[in-house]
């Protein structure tokens, strides 16, 4: 089967990273449901051949994955932290306050709205999950269950919203049909209004090997030379951009209308795009040499977990968060190298991961187990994991880190 670009239509025979076959990465498997069968589904990534745009197919529908979702932003505090920082932010740099409007599109529990709120800022959230949706009404903010696109953002505009803010925060690589999303975007902001959206950079994916933030809800991963197109062609000019540490390595794009002249373009703009084509993400080449790089780090984990085990060692894992299961699935880990993970959220507690079918206990079980290893899954969280967790060094345990290279911390 060919598939077409997302963004220019074009057939895809470019690969860029093959995983092999993965269920979906945020499909936890329910108490009682171990003998369930599971669905796997392609975990093959190309790179366009006239764009660039890295991508996904779509083997499963957003539907599917994002109607009822697992993940609740509030679990971790270090995310929380970023939400706060990053209101700060935007209402010293654009002055907003009562009489502006913010909607965040893929709003999950109210986990970043609520500051806004606290500061008197009306807003709106978009999230297409109900049962996180719930969640965000709970803390008082209003918030429309709905997947956002043209459809969405006209009846939004039509019943009176012209947000001076949109944002969304890991949205963008979430989107089946990007050029919906982005036109929906143009659609909704007001005259003046400004977009910020934030997603992994694939520039850092490529740097430091990050190929566990491929799976199936992330169907896009965006240079910042290629979103500034996508969004130029939709009639949004990208006047700055940051490069922050979120999930490895984030950009966090600042867009208005082609047309507004509010904005003044950044030096930051043209510094990224020559840092971009100096790594050869500007031509097709520079993307070949990425599948090694995936079969590097897999056959160091497999050889640490597997010495581990014939030297007598028990090893745990810590966290249960999707780009795990993609690591733990492409390397073909079980129940036999690790016997079990944790996680903070109550959300996920009980349930099994989706293929290794490895228990998710709460993170007392460690204290519980002593195991010599603790491998960490959400590496992007790793200081705030070593904190939190640091009474393992009481019995001689140690932290293992698998991204960018397997790391044995002391």
């Amino acid at each position: 089967m060919t598939s077409s670009c997302r963004s220019c239509g074009r057939d895809l025979d470019t690969t860029f990273c093959d995983l092999g076959m993965s269920p979906l990465a945020n499909s936890y498997i329910e108490p009682g449901h171990f003998e369930d069968p599971e669905v796997f589904y392609p975990l093959h990534v190309f790179v366009c051949s006239s764009c660039l745009l890295v991508q996904l197919p779509e083997h499963a529908s957003a539907s599917d994955i994002f109607s009822d979702y697992a993940y609740f932003s509030s679990v971790s505090s270090s995310w929380l932290d970023h939400a706060r920082r990053y209101t700060v932010e935007m209402i010293e740099r654009f002055g907003f306050g009562p009489d502006s409007h913010v909607v965040e599109i893929a709003s999950n529990d109210g986990y970043l709205l609520q500051y806004f709120v606290e500061q008197g800022v009306p807003v709106l959230g978009v999230e297409p999950a109900a049962n996180v949706a719930e969640v965000a009404r709970d803390k008082g903010i209003p918030t429309e269950v709905a997947f956002f696109g043209t459809e969405t953002a006209t009846r939004l505009r039509d019943a009176g919203h012209s947000p001076d803010l949109v944002l969304g925060n890991n949205v963008l690589a979430h989107v089946p049909d990007l050029n919906d999303f982005v036109s929906g975007l143009q659609i909704l902001l007001g005259p003046t209004g400004v977009i910020t959206m934030e997603f992994p950079h694939l520039l850092q994916l490529m740097r430091f090997n990050q190929f566990d933030t491929i799976y199936h809800e992330h169907f896009s991963y965006f240079s910042f030379l290629v979103v500034r197109q996508v969004f130029a062609n939709h009639g949004l000019r990208m006047f700055d951009v940051d490069q922050v540490p979120t999930h490895g390595g984030s950009l966090r794009i600042f867009a208005c209308h082609t047309e507004d002249t509010t904005h003044t373009e950044t030096p930051r703009v043209q510094a990224l795009l020559d840092d971009e084509a100096a790594a050869g993400l500007d031509r097709l080449d520079g993307y070949t040499s990425f599948p090694e790089q995936v079969a590097a780090t897999k056959r160091a984990l497999l050889t640490f977990l597997i010495d581990a085990k014939q030297n007598g060692k028990s090893v745990v894992a810590y966290g249960a968060p999707a780009k795990g299961n993609t690591l733990l699935n492409a390397c073909g880990v079980r129940s036999d190298l690790i016997d079990f993970t944790v996680d903070r959220s109550p959300h996920k507690q009980g349930r099994l991961l989706p293929g290794t079918r490895l228990p998710i206990h709460a993170p007392e079980a460690i204290a519980d187990a002593k195991p010599d290893y603790v491998l960490i899954l959400p590496w992007n969280l790793r200081d705030e994991i070593v904190g939190e967790m640091a009474h393992i060094r009481e019995w001689g345990g140690r932290f293992a880190v698998p991204i960018p290279t397997l790391s044995v911390l002391g």
